[in-house]
């Protein structure tokens, strides 16, 4: 069975870009985007309900970030999730989920 993990997002950057430089040389921006769905409620209500994203990026999208990205910004990104493990502030173990920018298209 072929398996597919693909993610396509259009939503507002909701918090400034973090941009890091590690051991390695290489450098990744990290940020958290914000997507908004509408629906109605059974009483035929609008509503709205937002879920936040958290995005990293390498390479040559590091870059666009850095010049571009700022709170409020309109982003399609496609890329994939990652998910890992790291250790809290308190030396527990934590699971993340994540967005990998593969491409961006600023709106």
């Amino acid at each position: 069975m072929k398996t597919m993990n693909h993610v396509n997002l259009i939503g507002k950057i909701s918090s400034e870009p973090k941009v890091m430089s590690l051991e390695n040389g290489r450098k990744i921006a990290n940020f958290s985007l914000k997507t908004e769905e509408t629906y109605l409620d059974a009483e035929g209500n609008v509503k709205k309900k937002s879920q936040w994203h958290r995005v990293h990026a390498w390479g040559r999208w590091v870059s666009v970030i850095e010049e571009f990205g700022t709170k409020g910004l309109n982003l399609a990104i496609e890329g994939r999730l990652i998910s890992r493990f790291y250790k809290g502030q308190n030396g527990e173990k934590r699971f993340i989920t994540e967005v990998e920018v593969n491409d961006l298209v600023l709106l």
